[in-house]
């Protein structure tokens, strides 16, 4: 066994794993637990030294981030001897914005010795591929809005806050931020429900692709749909589609556009 998956929530994790010719060596934060997926460690921030001689151990030489998990906080009460060493690294990476924290934890597991794989280079499939995904096409109030959140996505990018927007009649409605795309579209304005708007997501610049490449599912279609909007635009080859023809399915049952859309495209 030379993969682990440090395993987040979400249905990623499982399909990274059942696309492996050998089963990975599933890794869990204490209190977030996989779908659909035995777990062989349980690891805290305050163990992540344990944790890396454990991978060690075990012959483990590459890693994957999947699925989704909360930024953490450090209880110095409950670190081990392993990773005293690491706290000032936690405590800068704690500090930063995203792409920054999630840089520093990239460097650990590399300076120990562990090639950091994205879950888009172990299953290729997953990368959303270019083209409109749903029997409903964008119409050109769509095509304005999804160039406009390309511009809004971009703009944001050196705040290093989100991976998405909601735009509606080339309005912003809302931004996505700590909370994640989940809460942008539970927390959205009235006006959302009028507006024709789309959700668009993609990644910001300098995104650590290996740990955090942007991600929907079915559930992002439906909570899309639950908010009022009308199409989700992602963009192409750089957001993964979990269970991408159930995706496909559930637009069209909700009656969405669902279009993976590349750069500057019209």
């Amino acid at each position: 066994m030379t993969l682990a998956l440090i395993a987040g929530r979400g249905h990623l994790p499982a399909e990274v794993a059942a696309a492996q010719a050998e089963p990975p060596l599933i890794c869990a934060y204490e209190g977030i637990a996989p779908e659909a997926l035995d777990v062989d460690l349980i690891f805290r921030l305050e163990t992540l030294g344990t944790l890396l001689v454990q991978l060690g151990e075990r012959g483990v030489t590459q890693v994957c981030f999947c699925g989704g998990i909360d930024r953490p906080t450090l209880d110095s009460s409950k670190l081990d001897a392993e990773t005293t060493a690491l706290v000032p690294l936690f405590q800068k990476a704690l500090a930063a914005g995203d792409n920054g924290a999630l840089q520093i934890l990239k460097e650990i597991f590399e300076q120990t010795g562990f090639a950091v794989m994205g879950a888009d280079k172990l299953v290729p499939d997953l990368v959303a591929p270019p083209g409109v995904l749903s029997e409903a096409w964008p119409d050109a109030q769509m095509r304005r809005d999804a160039a406009r959140g390309e511009d809004v996505l971009a703009g944001l990018a050196p705040l290093d806050i989100g991976q998405a927007c909601v735009i509606g009649k080339e309005q912003v409605l809302g931004v996505e931020t700590m909370g994640g795309t989940d809460h942008l579209l539970s927390t959205l304005p009235p006006v959302t429900r009028s507006a024709n708007a789309i959700l668009c997501k993609g990644p910001k610049a300098g995104q650590i692709r290996e740990i955090d490449m942007p991600t929907i599912g079915p559930n992002t279609l439906v909570a899309a749909h639950a908010a009022g909007l009308v199409g989700v635009v992602v963009d192409a080859g750089d957001v993964i589609i979990l269970d991408s023809d159930r995706c496909a399915q559930v637009a069209d049952d909700l009656g969405l556009v669902l279009w993976s859309r590349r750069g500057g495209e019209g």
